[in-house]
C-alpha cells in the first residue's frame, strides 16, 4: 500500500458531493475531479459550479486540482474515490447502474498496491459483494492482496453554508486493518472536525443509511400528526411549540421529505432486509406517510379555495418552488411535482416560479416550465412550497402580492408565520 505523500487521488463524480471533496483533497494532494458530463467539467474548469457548493475563489484556492473527462486522464492515480449518485428506480429498488459503471472503469485502470474508496450511499455489503467483484474482474488483481477498498459515507448537506465538509466529523474504514488505517488518515488530512474509524465496511455503510432512515421515520410522524390536525382544525405548530418546551421532546417539523438522500437512503435498507427475509414495517410506513406529503398539501390548498367559494377549474394558481430544499438548486426527487400534478388534475392553471432551479433540467426531467417571473395580482391561490431566501425576505405582503384580493395562501413550511396565512402543514 502506498504512503500518503505519495498519493495521486481521482475523485469519480463531481455533484454535490465529488466536487467538494475534490476541492478539499486538490489543496493537499495531485487530483484530478473527473466526470462523464463533459458539460460539466468545462464549467468547473471555468470555476463555474452550478450546484452553487463551491465557488470559484475555493475551486482556484486548490492549487493542486484539475478537472477529466476522459478516463485516460485519471488513469496514473492510485487513490480513486467514487461518489457517483445511488438512487432507486420506479420500483423504489436500489438502482447502482451509476457504481457498478464506474467500478468497472476503475476497476481497468487499477495497479498493485491502489485503493478504491466509495462515498455513494448503499445497502451495508454492497462495497464487498457489488463492487469488488466487479473490480477483480476488470482489473485481474486480487482484492486485500493485490488492492485494497474502503467505504467513507459522505455527508454533504446541499445548500448548507454553516455545515461543510471538513466540519462534519467523516466515518472512515477499510477492507484490511492497514487499508483502514490509511482511508482513515487520508481524510484526517482535510476533514477539521475529525474521523470516527468504523471496525469494517458494513458498519460504515449501515451507518449512512440508518442517518437519513431515522430523520425519515421522524418526519413521518411529525407528518401524519399535521394531517390529524389538520382534521381537528388544530394548527400543528402550535402544538410543536407547545410540546417543544420539554426537554426530551425532538424538534422535528412537518414537510416534503425530497432530496436524493432521505427520500431514498431508507429503500436500500428496506431491499437489503427483504431480501434477507425480513419485512421492515416501521421504515416502509414512514416513507408511504412522506411520499404522499404533496397530494395532502394538493388538496388542503382545493379544501381551502372552496372554503373561500373560489371556483377551482380555470383557476390560476402559483407555486414558489421547485427544488426538494430552500436556497439550493437541486431539483433530485422533488416533491413539489405532486402538488402542481395533482392541481392540474383538478383543471387548475398553474404557473411554477424557482429562480434557483435550471428551467432546461425542470422541463427535462420533470416535465414542468417554469416561468420567469409571476405577475402581481394575477393568483387565485399562491403555495410557497420552498421557502427560498428570496421568497421570505419580503414576508407574507410580498406573496400574497402575487395574489388576487381574497386569494388563498399556504405555506408549507410555515416560515411565514400563522398571521396572513389560510393554511400551513
Amino acid at each position: 500500500m502506498q504512503s500518503i505523500e505519495d498519493v495521486r487521488l481521482a475523485v469519480v463524480g463531481l455533484g454535490y458531493v465529488g466536487l467538494p471533496l475534490a476541492v478539499a483533497f486538490g489543496r493537499h494532494f495531485d487530483t484530478v475531479g473527473y466526470d462523464i458530463d463533459q458539460r460539466r467539467v468545462g464549467e468547473l474548469k471555468q470555476g463555474r459550479d452550478r450546484t452553487l457548493e463551491t465557488s470559484a475563489e475555493e475551486i482556484a484556492a486548490a492549487g493542486r486540482l484539475s478537472f477529466a473527462s476522459a478516463p485516460a486522464d485519471i488513469a496514473g492515480c492510485n487513490v480513486y474515490i467514487v461518489t457517483v449518485p445511488t438512487p432507486v428506480d420506479e420500483a423504489n429498488r436500489p438502482a447502482l447502474d451509476a457504481v457498478e459503471a464506474a467500478s468497472r472503469m476503475v476497476g481497468g485502470m487499477l495497479k498493485r498496491g491502489d485503493t478504491v474508496i466509495y462515498e455513494s450511499t448503499v445497502y451495508p455489503g454492497t462495497t464487498e459483494e457489488v463492487c469488488v467483484p466487479i473490480l477483480e474482474q476488470a482489473s485481474g488483481l486480487r482484492f486485500n492482496e493485490d488492492f485494497f477498498c474502503g467505504y467513507s459515507p459522505e455527508r454533504i448537506n446541499p445548500g448548507d453554508r454553516q455545515r461543510r465538509l471538513e466540519t462534519i466529523t467523516k466515518v472512515t474504514s477499510g477492507s484490511t486493518a492497514e487499508a483502514a488505517d490509511f482511508v482513515d488518515r487520508l481524510y484526517a488530512r482535510i476533514i477539521e472536525a475529525g474521523t470516527h474509524r468504523a471496525p469494517s465496511i458494513k458498519v460504515a455503510e449501515a451507518a449512512k443509511v440508518i442517518e437519513n432512515t431515522q430523520r425519515d421515520v421522524n418526519i413521518a410522524l411529525v407528518n401524519e400528526l399535521a394531517m390529524i390536525f389538520n382534521m381537528m382544525g388544530v394548527d400543528t405548530r402550535d402544538v410543536l411549540d407547545a410540546a417543544g418546551t420539554k426537554w426530551n421532546f425532538l424538534p422535528f417539523t412537518p414537510g416534503l421529505v425530497g432530496g436524493h438522500c432521505i427520500g431514498v437512503d431508507p429503500y436500500y435498507l428496506t431491499h437489503k432486509a427483504t431480501v434477507l427475509g425480513y419485512h421492515p414495517e416501521l421504515i416502509l410506513t414512514a416513507r408511504r406517510i412522506n411520499s404522499r406529503m404533496g397530494l395532502h398539501v394538493a388538496h388542503q390548498v382545493l379544501r381551502l379555495m372552496a372554503g373561500k367559494r373560489i371556483h377551482v377549474v380555470d383557476s390560476r394558481i402559483l407555486v414558489l418552488g421547485l427544488t426538494f430544499k430552500e436556497d439550493c438548486p437541486d431539483l433530485r426527487n422533488t416533491r413539489v411535482g405532486e402538488i402542481i400534478r395533482e392541481l392540474q388534475a383538478s383543471h387548475a392553471h398553474v404557473d411554477v416560479y424557482d429562480p434557483l432551479a435550471d428551467a432546461d433540467e425542470a422541463q427535462a426531467e420533470l416535465g414542468i416550465r417554469l416561468i420567469d417571473a409571476p405577475r402581481a395580482g394575477d393568483y387565485d391561490a399562491v403555495i410557497l412550497a420552498v421557502p427560498h431566501r428570496a421568497f421570505v425576505e419580503g414576508g407574507i405582503g410580498t406573496v400574497r402580492g402575487y395574489g388576487k384580493p381574497g386569494c388563498v395562501v399556504y405555506d408549507v413550511k410555515s416560515v411565514l408565520g400563522a398571521e396572513g396565512v389560510d393554511g400551513r402543514l
